[in-house]
């Protein structure tokens, strides 16, 4: 079947530009199906419907993405940096140009809400266009020479090809954020997506196209992960691998890269402790923490998993809550409700096993904690567990559903030593007015990053990651970049 038939046959075709619906993988320049005709399906996960089926590409196919990003590094590397820039600049305004169809893709494979789905075309984006600029900035450093009669320099250079494996949750931002930084150092890409949501890649590498960014510098292989990554992993032509997903398969990805020494970077699991102490605003801090809860469904690895109330202000804070909480509108993404579907069967089974495991040491259930089954088998109710005890699963492992565990606390080197007491370290959320306590609050959450008083930190020009099992390196900002080159230093003599 060729691809104007499969892109007919999707309910995606009625897109302003339904060229952005592509099914079949993006190599050297060329859309590729696999040799056996083999295919995955893509499910609307709002009602089960098929949105249309993906090339299921070969390990041969997938070597032959690194056979041609390989091929088209010298070029793209040596390529003046103001020229790599102007290709990202037009990349980015093709993105902003398509940002109703991008965001309905999003919504029709990914489930979130509409309003959602748009703002992750904005921050997709806004890696392109700040990459586009920093392309420009990397120089070459002068260093005070210890030696005599010496000229020491420190060049940063492009690593080579780089591997990217985004995850089903934000399809469009997480390849940007890498592909941007790896693109503006001079790198080459390969990106393999999340078989759950890879027409959103498929549709940025079509925009890729058309902005003239050149055959084999940006790839993308679609299929099962097993297949198209591993080979990537073995190949010692792939220099870096960046991935964001679960800790389990990033402690995976880590023993298969062994081999070939590449450097990593990986956005893995959080378990995000909110913080909220007397005296802090309360108005604020719930609906902050219902941000932190509640965004993607609760689908985010920066999701708040862990709410800690100081106890004078504990029943009024839930109260607050699960007030609103209960106000949240549930619903298919095109309606944008608050609230949509969760991604598969394995997501919410996952919520009732919490749930049932929370109740079982002693939480109570303050509202939710069922299936809207009147929308679909994958819908979840947002869901208050308060009075949590430390030993509830919930509070030791990732959620990632709208599921909301309350717990209070006493003393704040008490609520430090329960918040730290996880392997992961992205993020960490606290709510206070003292600012001696959000001092030494600060310093002692061992995350790689705390919020304050707010929930959205994250964007384009920050250095996004975690310490612990949340992760390797960090993307965004130019450390983002700078994971993509290694630093080359000259030592020279002129006479």
């Amino acid at each position: 079947m060729t691809q104007s038939q499969l892109a007919a046959q999707s309910p995606l075709s009625d897109l302003n530009a339904p060229r952005l619906v592509r099914s079949f993988s993006y190599i050297d320049g060329k859309w590729c199906g696999a040799a056996d005709s083999a295919t995955l399906p893509v499910h609307n996960p709002a009602d089960g419907a098929t949105l249309g089926q993906v090339a299921s590409l070969s390990a041969d196919d997938s070597a032959r993405a690194v056979d041609a990003a390989q091929a088209a590094f010298g070029a793209w590397s040596l390529m003046l940096p103001q020229d790599r820039s102007i290709l990202l600049r037009k990349w980015f305004d093709l993105m902003i140009e398509h940002k109703e169809d991008l965001a309905r893709i999003m919504v029709l494979e990914q489930g979130k809400p509409l309003s959602e789905a748009r703002g992750e075309i904005d921050y997709a984006a806004s890696f392109i266009e700040y990459y586009a600029e920093e392309t420009k900035r990397p120089n070459i450093e002068g260093v005070t020479s210890h030696l005599p009669d010496a000229e020491v320099e420190l060049w940063l250079e492009p690593v080579g090809v780089a591997a990217l494996i985004t995850p089903w949750n934000f399809p469009a931002a997480m390849l940007t954020r890498k592909a941007g930084a790896a693109l503006a150092a001079g790198c080459t890409v390969v990106a393999h997506p999340s078989g759950e949501t890879p027409f959103s890649a498929l549709a940025l590498a079509e925009l890729a196209e058309r902005a003239g960014i050149p055959a084999g510098v940006f790839n993308v292989v679609t299929g099962r992960a097993s297949t198209v990554v591993e080979p990537w992993t073995r190949d010692a032509r792939v220099r870096v691998l960046s991935f964001t997903g679960s800790t389990e398969i990033g402690r995976l990805l880590y023993r298969q890269s062994a081999d070939t020494v590449k450097r990593l970077v990986m956005e893995l699991g959080g378990h995000a402790p909110v913080i909220v102490f007397k005296g802090a605003d309360l108005d604020t801090a719930v609906d902050e923490a219902i941000k932190a809860k509640f965004a993607t469904s609760g689908q985010d690895c920066l999701g708040a998993n862990r709410i800690y109330v100081e106890r004078a202000i504990y029943k009024e804070f839930c109260e607050r809550f699960t007030k609103a909480t209960q106000a949240l509108s549930i619903g298919v993404g095109m309606d944008d409700p608050d609230i949509g579907p969760l991604m598969n069967e394995k997501a919410v089974q996952k919520q009732e096993e919490h749930v049932a495991d929370a109740l079982k040491n002693g939480a109570r259930l303050a509202c939710g904690g069922a299936r809207e089954d009147k929308l679909g088998r994958l819908f979840y109710q947002p869901t208050v567990l308060v009075d949590v005890p430390d030993n509830a699963a919930i509070m030791s492992e990732e959620t990632f559903g709208p599921v909301a565990p309350i717990a209070p606390f006493d003393t704040e080197e008490e609520v430090v030593a329960k918040a730290n007491a996880t392997e992961y370290g992205l993020v960490a959320y606290l709510h206070s007015h003292d600012p001696r306590r959000i001092y030494r609050v600060t310093r002692a959450l061992q995350f790689g990053m705390v919020a304050v008083n707010r929930t959205k930190v994250t964007g384009a020009p920050i250095p996004f990651g975690g310490t612990k099992q949340s992760g390797l390196g960090r993307e965004g900002a130019r450390k983002g970049m700078e994971e993509f080159m290694e630093i080359k230093y000259v030592c020279r003599d002129w006479a």
